[in-house]
């Protein structure tokens, strides 16, 4: 696998940001040092990306406007011709001056830009909780119009440090830089988009700060999920035995799909229960997979009984319906950890505390936004996806999956890993259902619900990275074996799993 730059897991708030600042000044780094150090990652970065060109630096009042000075600063130093335009003219004067920044300040009286070739946006970086307006939005807005290349500070002026939502005004970055961890933003759409390339710079915080701030957010990356390892003196059912109920003939390869993403994921057995006509259907598609006539709830809890089953998948294909209602209540019943997806979710759309009160711990929700809504309805109406998915996790008691190009992993107490590696083409036709299969097959051989669902959502968005484009749902558990080749003796220690 190319390595990229090394992911820092944890994601931090904006208030988790400044308490992190105080941490670092009461052990002993002047604030003034911090600012030094992120306008320097600022200037150092740019430079390796560009040659000089006039350079327009928009400063704020604020420590982001002081950032703005430093990097201006350190671009001149280098030979860049540099112009830095202000808000708040005596606040900026301070700042300047504590930056060491010596030279005009011109005032935000368009037009501004006046030839500039790249932009740093340093006015308010994540702390803003008010819309952009006057000079700073017009200011903004004509950077944009004019295509103009931007490099943000923290985050793009207009975007919300811990929901990801944007300002109008909010002009796109080319890069943005940041310091010591990741906020949401980074992560999660629209902002993730404005951020362009973003870089987390070293400015000289303790790492020993990390333990007193509390972290409940974390990037998804195999840093945080270790998977489950393959004894030499193993056999199949120490790694689990996987059900997935089948929708009707017409409407099995979703269930095949999941089954051959669970076998894929490392469980040791997988079968496939369904009508007599849908397993005359499959038998003509499967080698590895079993399987086994089930047509009602009471063939679920008998199914479940047997043969050391212990996850099922219950909703890929099997259609809204009553009968899907039953299948999920006789599944929960009988005490196997449960992914439920597509249909699953959506029959209890009328029903939803019905399915609240059988939800146990354990079990896995894995809704696009479409599922959500009708099962979460208040929770859809939420800002931002992260505050979503943890109050839908909350709600059901259960962790939940929000599917997306920013997926989100909740769990009930509130932690989330937010995942940032799903490719384009994962907007396929059974894309989920393998990532249900995948996420089954992990759960099977022991993994906590809460990282195997992370753990199932990376492996499904590195696996489409891999393969590239021309994706079909198939190719992603056809491609898993070389991704999990290059995860052999690599993990981490992240979040506790439940």
């Amino acid at each position: 696998m190319q390595q990229g730059p090394e992911i820092l897991p944890e994601i931090l708030s904006v208030e988790q940001h400044a308490a992190a600042d105080r941490l670092a000044v009461a052990a002993g780094v002047p604030l003034g040092q911090l600012m030094e150090a992120a306008g320097q990652a600022v200037a150092d970065a740019i430079v390796a990306r560009w040659s000089p060109r006039p350079t327009l630096v928009l400063c704020g009042p604020g420590n982001n406007g002081g950032d703005g000075f430093v990097a201006a600063r350190h671009l001149r130093a280098a030979g860049w011709p540099v112009r830095v335009a202000a808000l708040g003219e005596s606040r900026s004067e301070s700042a300047a001056a504590r930056a060491g920044w010596v030279g005009p300040i011109e005032t935000f009286a368009p037009p501004v830009l006046g030839g500039a070739e790249l932009v740093i946006d340093a006015l308010f970086g994540a702390g803003l909780s008010r819309p952009l307006e006057g000079f700073a939005a017009e200011t903004l807005r004509a950077v944009a119009a004019q295509k103009v290349p931007v490099v943000a500070v923290d985050v793009p002026s207009g975007v919300s440090g811990d929901g990801g939502t944007a300002d109008p005004a909010t002009p796109a970055a080319v890069l943005t830089v940041t310091f010591f961890r990741k906020k949401p933003a980074h992560l999660l759409y629209p902002a993730r988009k404005l951020c362009g390339e973003v870089v987390v710079a070293s400015i000289g915080t303790p790492s020993s700060a990390m333990a007193q701030l509390g972290v409940t957010t974390w990037e998804n990356s195999p840093a945080i999920w270790r998977l489950p390892g393959l004894a030499v003196e193993g056999h199949k059912y120490q790694r689990g035995h996987v059900l997935v109920l089948s929708g009707g003939a017409t409407s099995s390869g979703a269930a095949r799909l999941a089954a051959e993403g669970a076998l894929r994921a490392g469980a040791g057995l997988v079968t496939v229960g369904g009508s007599a006509d849908a397993l005359r259907v499959h038998a003509e598609h499967v080698t590895e997979v079993l399987l086994e006539p089930i047509e009602s709830p009471a063939d679920v809890a008998k199914a479940l009984g047997e043969r050391h089953r212990n996850v099922v998948v219950v909703g890929p294909g099997n259609g809204v319906s009553q009968g899907t209602r039953a299948n999920v209540l006789a599944a929960l019943r009988a005490g196997a950890a449960c992914v439920l997806d597509a249909d699953a979710l959506t029959s209890f759309a009328s029903e939803r505390e019905t399915l609240f009160a059988a939800l146990r711990l354990g079990c896995v929700l894995t809704p696009h936004d479409g599922e959500f809504a009708r099962l979460f309805p208040a929770a859809s109406v939420l800002p931002d996806r992260l505050s979503r998915a943890r109050a839908a996790a909350a709600e059901a008691r259960v962790v939940v999956l929000l599917k997306g190009p920013d997926t989100v992993i909740a769990h009930p107490d509130g932690r989330a890993i937010i995942n940032a590696n799903a490719p384009a083409t994962l907007a396929t036709a059974g894309s989920g259902d393998v990532l249900a299969g995948f996420i089954a097959g992990l759960r099977a051989q022991g993994m906590g619900a809460f990282l195997a669902a992370a753990a199932g959502a990376w492996l499904h968005g590195e696996a489409a990275r891999r393969f590239g484009p021309g994706l079909i749902a198939s190719d992603i558990h056809r491609t898993l074996p070389a991704v999990l080749a290059d995860l052999q003796d690599r993990g981490g220690a992240g979040p506790a799993s439940d």
